[in-house]
């Protein structure tokens, strides 16, 4: 299903915002995990895949990716300075965030934001 300014990816609860509407997904879900981005960051291509994989092993969490460079609203949602940032939203608000390279630091917020 595609709809004006993000695309789903198959079989996961992803989504890669195309559109600077961060906002309107973080009202519109529950319980939503960003993976703050850009291009040239290579950490950010490395950790790409593993927040992927979260996405497709976790229920009741919406994913999203979000461009930093594209997105200057969506990145004023959670005051990312440095990337990759990953913010967790519940209930339309900033839960936690952190900038990480590592697995674990990551796993320890999907599971956070998915028992909350």
């Amino acid at each position: 299903m595609t709809e004006p300014g993000f695309l789903f990816i198959p079989n996961t609860m992803l989504i890669e915002l195309t559109d600077d509407t961060l906002q309107n997904i973080v009202a519109s879900h529950d319980k939503v995990l960003v993976q703050y981005s850009a291009s040239w960051c290579g950490n950010c291509r490395i950790m790409k895949p593993k927040f992927k994989k979260f996405a497709s092993e976790t229920e009741n969490v919406t994913f999203v990716l979000v461009d930093a460079e594209q997105s200057p609203e969506s990145r004023k949602l959670a005051n990312v300075t440095n990337l990759p940032t990953f913010a967790a939203f519940n209930g339309g608000k900033l839960f936690d965030q952190t900038q990480t390279n590592k697995t674990e630091v990551l796993e320890e917020l999907v599971h956070k934001i998915a028992q909350n």
